[in-house]
């Protein structure tokens, strides 16, 4: 089974970030796998900046810290250990990249205008019709993706529908 990889660019700075708690809500429903969902913001001075869900640099301290203090302890210096284990956790989980390329992200990001952004995603899973349903009318407009023409197209349809307003909804009834 291979990896579906979607980039979805926004006029704003925030529609990208909010797409993302939808996509991690609906896995956290068992309706779609996400392997990496990052956010790329151009703010206002061209800047890009990445905003990952996995911060490896963290997660590589937490685990040097552990094997450190561990070797510390058996060198009967475990503040020594603890520290040297952190910086070296954290040094490798700072160079460990998984998921979408990170200077893939920042390359396509840059071309955007300031104060815009882009979602990244590389899915492996997914339930489409829910998904889909709940993608509807976040607009946004498709940069790259692994999915065929057919599929494209319709995603991009997806994101431009316009959901009914209740007010509209009202008026009809």
């Amino acid at each position: 089974m291979t990896n579906t990889f979607v980039a979805v660019a926004y006029d704003d700075m925030y529609t990208a970030q909010e797409v993302r708690l939808r996509l991690l809500r609906m896995q956290k429903e068992y309706l779609i796998d996400l392997e990496d969902a990052v956010v790329a913001v151009r703010d206002e001075q061209g800047k890009v900046k990445l905003h990952q869900i996995h911060n490896m640099t963290a997660a590589g301290a937490v685990s040097g810290s552990f094997w450190g203090l561990l070797i510390g302890l058996i060198f009967m210096n475990p503040l020594l250990g603890l520290a040297a284990g952190a910086a070296g956790g954290a040094l490798s989980g700072a160079l460990t990249d998984i998921g979408i390329d990170d200077n893939f992200m920042k390359h396509l990001a840059a071309e955007l205008k300031p104060g815009a952004s882009v979602l990244f995603v590389l899915v492996k899973h997914f339930t489409p019709d829910k998904v889909m349903a709940e993608l509807e009318g976040t607009g946004g407009r498709l940069l790259k993706t692994s999915l065929s023409h057919e599929d494209e197209a319709a995603l991009q349809a997806v994101l431009d529908a316009v959901k009914p307003s209740t007010a509209s909804l009202e008026k009809l009834g």
